[in-house]
């Protein structure tokens, strides 16, 4: 619609009196359409919804309506009904037919359609059932089940601007920085730095010309938190943005996104044109003599962009190169003037913790870290997706009550927190609360919220190499420290793999790491290490088996691994024969295959296609065992 623009805070008011009132269909259909969704096949979900749905002339009491994540990653596409709140998880276009029949013409649930657990005893056919959520606390993640983030009036439907309509109708900026500062509210991108005194800071600055930057340039592997929010609420975004460019005496703002998000830039900019075209940016907002505007930047997609300083200056233009701090950016930032950056999540708290109160926000959590965060929950458990806890719940509640554990069968030796600048955590660690304090004082960070889960099947040494390529790759080479540091530690990492490691590389790793840490320029240089670091002092004895053993445990470095052939228990099938990319099986004299050592590139295709029940390919760990041309276990 043409929003006709709102001047004063009544005008918002009676509009969002009026839009909660209105008639609404009895029934919502609520069909989880963001990047994770529409790439499972979401959009062709909703059109064959919205296909029956006219089919049977369901259009008065059925309304189908496209959101953003549910952050039920593990079960996209999925569709929730409501008001029963009835989930239907991996849904597919052929069964749409059933679920209207049944559900939303007979008000019947479909439990064949329904989430069901592993063992297949119990299914859970309301959302609040699922184990996934049992311990989630979804402040921000919940509005994603039925708000539209293309409409702003769904937003106002949802109290969108509440918190804006009271800082405009009295509240003084100072005032609106202690709430904040109340909270308790820290950093979501990382560092974790109080978010009222940044404010404030910027705020003391005195008159002169004042920046704001959401900083959207996620780039941690494995990490879409981010992603998420920008996707599906970028109203509660641009609102905190508001209340923020008030509190500080901020005119202009810039919302930073990377390149590689293009669904999360067109939601954020239709949000930014409604919100634009209804007079809550730009001149006079709500008739207040407060103005305030966004842009949207579009990012080149370097991970080091995230860096405040790298950020500021690919802004102004310049390449993303971070610069010494002192001065920080909210003395000298963006175009040498005050400058204050928070995150995606940050800047979406903010709305809550003004319309609810900070003793409501603070309530939540620990100590010295409030509220609630996001974490983006993946591999190796039963459930991924995004996650939104309380601060203060521990890694183990999350893996396994959330995450649902291990697949069965399998055993968690550790989790990864904070991605490519984090450490990785054994289980014996796993009670340790999330928070800022508890992760870095164990060798880890919180990071923007990327979490990943590994098994005894993953090889430590593989993991950080995998690490440290992406922040060597990643380094935008302005310091020697992190540029040579990083190249230093892949090229000694490698030849461990290879089976070629001495003990002294141990002992390289660990200097190399140190001085990394205490001489790059900028953060991301300084906390490149940190995995080299905690699998240093936690998996020490892997790595000492991969140098002084010539064995990978989990059986995934290709130089330290052989595959052979067990002729007595071999069946003949000759699966592997054909399974082989690179022709090193033969068939030998006696009838049964034999893999040649020297053609063998270790992809493991064999085992795969292995009967499991005769175990005819054996997997060894150790370096040159069974490795001789041709060889075969007698």
């Amino acid at each position: 619609m043409n929003q006709k623009r709102i001047r004063t805070v009544g005008e918002l008011r009676a509009l969002r009196t009026r839009l909660q009132a209105a008639q609404k269909p009895p029934r919502l259909v609520s069909v989880s359409a963001a990047s994770c969704g529409r790439a499972s096949g979401a959009m062709a979900l909703a059109a064959a919804l919205d296909e029956e749905i006219g089919r049977r002339g369901l259009e008065g009491s059925v309304e189908l309506r496209l959101t953003g994540c549910h952050g039920l990653c593990q079960f996209e596409p999925n569709v929730v009904i409501f008001p029963e709140k009835i989930f239907y998880p991996n849904l597919v276009p052929e069964k749409v037919p059933w679920l209207v029949e049944e559900t939303l013409v007979h008000g019947r649930i479909v439990p064949e359609l329904a989430f069901r657990e592993s063992s297949g005893s119990q299914i859970f056919p309301r959302l609040e059932d699922l184990p996934f959520l049992k311990k989630q606390v979804r402040w921000l993640l919940d509005r994603h089940l039925t708000l539209d983030p293309g409409r702003l009036e769904s937003y106002l439907e949802h109290g969108g601007f509440m918190a804006l309509e009271k800082v405009l109708s009295g509240i003084s900026p100072e005032e609106v920085i202690n709430l904040v500062q109340a909270s308790g509210l820290r950093g979501r991108g990382g560092a974790g730095f109080p978010t009222g005194l940044k404010w404030r800071l910027a705020r003391q600055a005195g008159q002169t010309e004042k920046y704001l930057i959401c900083n959207g340039d996620e780039g941690d592997p494995g990490a879409y938190m981010d992603r998420g929010l920008l996707e599906s609420n970028p109203f509660s975004i641009i609102e905190g943005m508001i209340i923020g460019g008030y509190a500080v005496g901020a005119a202009l703002g810039f919302i930073y996104i990377r390149q590689e998000y293009p669904l999360a830039i067109e939601r954020m900019s239709v949000a930014l044109e409604k919100v634009r075209e209804a007079g809550l940016l730009g001149k006079n907002i709500l008739g207040s003599d407060f103005s305030f505007d966004l842009e949207l930047i579009r990012g080149a997609g370097a991970f080091v962009s995230g860096e405040e300083t790298a950020l500021i200056a690919s802004i102004e233009g310049r390449r993303a190169f971070p610069r010494q701090r002192p001065p920080f950016p909210v003395v000298r930032g963006l175009w040498g003037q005050p400058t204050v950056i928070n995150n995606v999540e940050t800047w979406a708290n903010v709305p809550m913790i003004i319309e609810q109160g900070p003793s409501w926000f603070a309530r939540m959590g620990t100590a010295h870290s409030k509220g609630t965060k996001i974490f983006s929950l993946v591999g190796k458990v039963r459930y991924t997706g995004l996650v939104e806890v309380p601060f203060g719940l521990t890694l183990r509640e999350v893996i396994e009550e959330v995450g649902g554990g291990p697949e069965p069968g399998q055993r968690i030796k550790a989790v990864q927190t904070g991605g490519p600048s984090g450490g990785c955590l054994p289980a014996s660690l796993f009670d340790l609360p999330l928070d800022y304090e508890s992760l870095q004082k164990a060798g880890s960070i919180m990071g923007s919220g990327g979490m990943i889960v590994i098994d005894e099947a993953t090889c430590i040494v593989d993991l950080i190499l995998y690490f440290l390529r992406f922040a060597r790759e990643e380094s935008c080479g302005q310091c020697a420290p992190c540029r040579l540091g990083t190249a230093r530690m892949v090229r000694i990492l490698e030849k461990i793999t290879r089976g070629e490691g001495r003990p002294e590389d141990l002992e390289l790793l660990e200097k190399a790491s140190w001085t990394m840490r205490e001489a790059s320029l900028c953060g991301l240089g300084r906390t490149a290490a940190n995995p080299v670091l905690s699998a240093l002092s936690y998996f020490r004895d892997e790595l000492q088996r991969h140098v002084l053993d010539g064995e990978c445990p989990a059986g995934v470095c290709r130089g330290l691994i052989s595959y052979t052939i067990d002729k007595h228990r071999c069946g003949g099938c000759l699966l592997c024969l054909d399974a082989c990319p690179a022709e090193a099986i033969e068939v030998a004299d006696d009838g049964y295959p034999r893999i040649d050592q020297k053609l063998c590139t270790r992809c493991g295709a064999c085992l795969t296609v292995c009967p499991a029940d005769l175990s005819a390919v054996i997997k060894l760990n150790k370096k040159g065992a069974g490795a001789g041309e041709g060889s075969r276990e007698e």
